[in-house]
């Protein structure tokens, strides 16, 4: 076995202390246990396969992208793995522990600006791979399908084999919304009356690391609002405290992407019927985030 082989097959664990709501059953996907942490190890797993399939990733190319730090970690791990050179940009205010774990793999990481966010960084990679296109692969995980293609196949499958077809809701926020629209088209295709819900910050000023605020940014073209059934915004305080409640509460350590997740999945409990069954993500794990002073706040 490979590293590469460990992506995918993440469980699916029940929250009974934080649900919300009496009589309706919340599940999250644990996508922490993927090899480098995150949901994303799925996205960048296929998004290189398929650049080398199609001979653009090659020993003599660098790979060039924009991360929040997921997909940047994701990235600098297969590129370990399979001797690829990576050079990420990323906003300088990215957690001290995403950076310090991109460059363990020995990866290398141009800092964009804080107050540009994310669309900074990916203005800032778009730009440097279309001056020199010979030099580098750029698998753009904004634009490629190949992003939603991975969920559509792995998590989507996974989590209808996994709730045995019971699942009547997904409910999960979206930075590149590979995650969202892969899993969302998935089972919709098993039944076109499951519920997809998306969640959005409630400001376009928040402290929801890899959230985007859809109406406040650059759009993903793989985003397929036609998915979207409902919204449940979070604030960042909200999710600050559900990720501190997942800890102390759940015994589950993970990030504020999935507290807002869960926060999110818990007020849509209050107000369905029994019998609902909610799947929502746990996008990685604690250990990255804990120089942020967030969890001065857990008592």
């Amino acid at each position: 076995m490979r590293i590469l082989d460990m992506v995918g097959g993440t469980p699916l664990i029940e929250l009974r202390n934080v649900a919300g709501a009496d009589g309706v059953t919340l599940m999250a996907k644990a996508e922490f246990c993927n090899p480098s942490g995150s949901v994303k190890d799925r996205a960048a797993k296929a998004m290189i396969l398929d650049g080398v399939k199609r001979g653009e990733m090659t020993r003599g190319r660098t790979l060039i992208d924009a991360t929040s730090g997921n997909t940047g970690i994701a990235y600098a791990m297969i590129g370990a793995a399979l001797g690829y050179s990576i050079r990420l940009y990323m906003p300088q205010n990215v957690s001290f522990e995403r950076r310090r774990m991109i460059r363990a793999y020995g990866a290398e990481i141009e800092e964009t600006s804080p107050l540009e966010g994310s669309d900074g960084a990916y203005v800032a990679a778009r730009d440097a791979a279309a001056e020199d296109p010979d030099r580098y692969f750029y698998p753009d995980q904004y634009n490629n399908p190949e992003n939603p293609r991975a969920h559509y196949e792995t998590t989507g499958a996974e989590i209808w084999n996994q709730t045995e077809g019971g699942i009547t809701h997904f409910i999960t926020g979206m930075g590149t919304s590979g995650t969202f629209v892969g899993v969302s088209r998935r089972l919709k295709d098993y039944r076109s009356g499951i519920k997809a819900i998306s969640v959005q910050p409630s400001s376009p000023f928040h402290g929801i690391e890899g959230t985007k605020h859809m109406g406040s940014t650059i759009r993903p073209g793989i985003y397929d609002e036609s998915l979207v059934d409902d919204v449940v915004t979070v604030t960042t305080e909200e999710a600050y405290e559900m990720t501190r409640r997942l800890a102390r509460e759940e015994g589950i350590f993970t990030g504020i992407s999935s507290g807002a997740n869960v926060s999110a999945a818990a007020a849509l409990a209050r107000g369905l019927p029994r019998g609902s069954l909610i799947v929502t993500v746990l996008c990685d794990g604690g250990l990255r985030y804990v120089s942020d002073s967030f969890w001065e706040g857990a008592k």
